[in-house]
């Protein structure tokens, strides 16, 4: 429901699978394997991340910091990449972000523990209508660098 875009679903289904896959490999559990079950065509990103989080044994927080990591750190490596950057200052700038990072960790258990309370209408539902288009046309282009 919160991925409206069919090209950010695709996406995010493929990178479950990857997920799945490496989670699997590395953490078996009943919990990873009822998941593929369920959604033999891949479930989405965040929910395998969820999952591959409490298999691993982290908590709450550890999964927050983690999911909150991997979206900024995507972006870094792919400058390094496709612009050439230095990859000792991109380290840099992750580092740099640490604080912000902790801080959205912290408010994403406060979400989910109020959800947990109230339902789920409760969470936040800040969008980035711009980011949806850009992932649909750039989903039609004949070379692709990226996925996601």
């Amino acid at each position: 429901a919160r991925t409206p875009v069919p090209a950010l679903r695709t996406a995010s289904r493929r990178l479950g699978r990857q997920l799945m896959r490496a989670a699997r490999a590395t953490w078996p559990a009943a919990e990873l394997d009822a998941l593929a079950a369920a959604f033999p065509r891949g479930a989405h990103q965040p929910v395998v991340l969820g999952v591959t989080a409490r298999s691993a044994g982290l908590g709450a927080l550890d999964a927050a910091h983690v999911a909150a990591y991997e979206s900024v750190s995507g972006p870094a490596t792919a400058t390094v990449r496709l612009l050439g950057l230095d990859p000792f200052q991109a380290s840099g700038v992750l580092a740099r972000l640490a604080p912000a990072l902790d801080s959205v960790s912290r408010q994403a258990v406060r979400a989910a523990v109020r959800a947990r309370v109230e339902g789920p209408q409760t969470l936040p539902a800040s969008s980035s209508p711009l980011l949806d288009l850009a992932a649909q046309a750039h989903a039609d282009w004949p070379v692709r660098l990226f996925a996601s």
